[in-house]
């Protein structure tokens, strides 16, 4: 045996054996279909939702249009979150295509501003609606960091911005129905929160992988 046979024999000695990775797009809907059960539940035990919202997604083509929308970018956002938690799995391509779609989502409130999709009202106003939305993105953030925590994100922390705008964009946009429709409301009350969780991720994130790269320099 030639010395680099015996350096490979030598560094492979004492490995264990990796299970594959999994279903990383199963992952991404099992953690997106519990994150909006959750949001709607709680919302619900919290207080009573705007009357008639449901029957608007029906008689508003617009607002239906603009919810759905805000659902796409959301559940494309979250499939770029866990994606980019595996090596090469996620795609600039898909990555940026979802970045568009949450682009497009919250532009609709911008045209809101001059045209928005109902008629404002002051119809079902939630009293804490900006802080239940940053309260309830927190333990969806949370929870989709404890699944993706035995994977290998190259880019941590873009996958932790992408998970935290997926956490924070759905409570903002179920409170669409849950609490009154004005654009410049939901603007500061329901979309400034769900993004602040950007930044509150990104600090997670750090000091996650900050204590992450403490062990594997323990273990070495």
């Amino acid at each position: 045996m030639n010395k680099h046979d015996l350096l490979i024999t030598n560094l492979c000695r004492n490995l264990a054996p990796v299970p594959p990775a999994p279903n990383i797009n199963r992952l991404a809907m099992f953690w997106f279909c519990l994150s909006a059960i959750f949001v709607v539940v709680i919302i619900h035990l919290m207080g009573p939702i705007r009357p008639g919202s449901f029957s608007q997604l029906v008689e508003e083509p617009r607002f239906l249009f603009e919810s759905l929308l805000g659902l796409a970018a959301t559940l494309w956002v979250c499939q770029s979150a866990f994606r980019g938690a595996i090596p090469g799995a996620l795609t600039s391509r898909f990555y940026a295509f979802g970045i568009m779609l949450m682009i497009l989502w919250l532009a609709q409130y911008l045209t809101g501003l001059v045209s928005p999709a109902l008629e404002p009202s002051m119809l079902g106003k939630r009293s804490h609606c900006f802080f239940e939305t940053m309260i309830y993105s927190l333990p969806l953030f949370l929870s989709g960091l404890l699944l993706i925590r035995r994977l290998y994100p190259l880019r941590p922390m873009r996958t932790a911005i992408l998970l935290s705008l997926a956490a924070g964009m759905l409570p903002a946009l179920y409170m669409q129905l849950a609490c009154m429709y004005e654009t410049s409301h939901t603007l500061v009350f329901h979309i400034l929160p769900g993004l602040l969780m950007l930044p509150t991720g990104a600090a997670i994130a750090m000091f996650w992988q900050t204590h992450r790269n403490m062990h594997n320099a323990d273990q070495v």
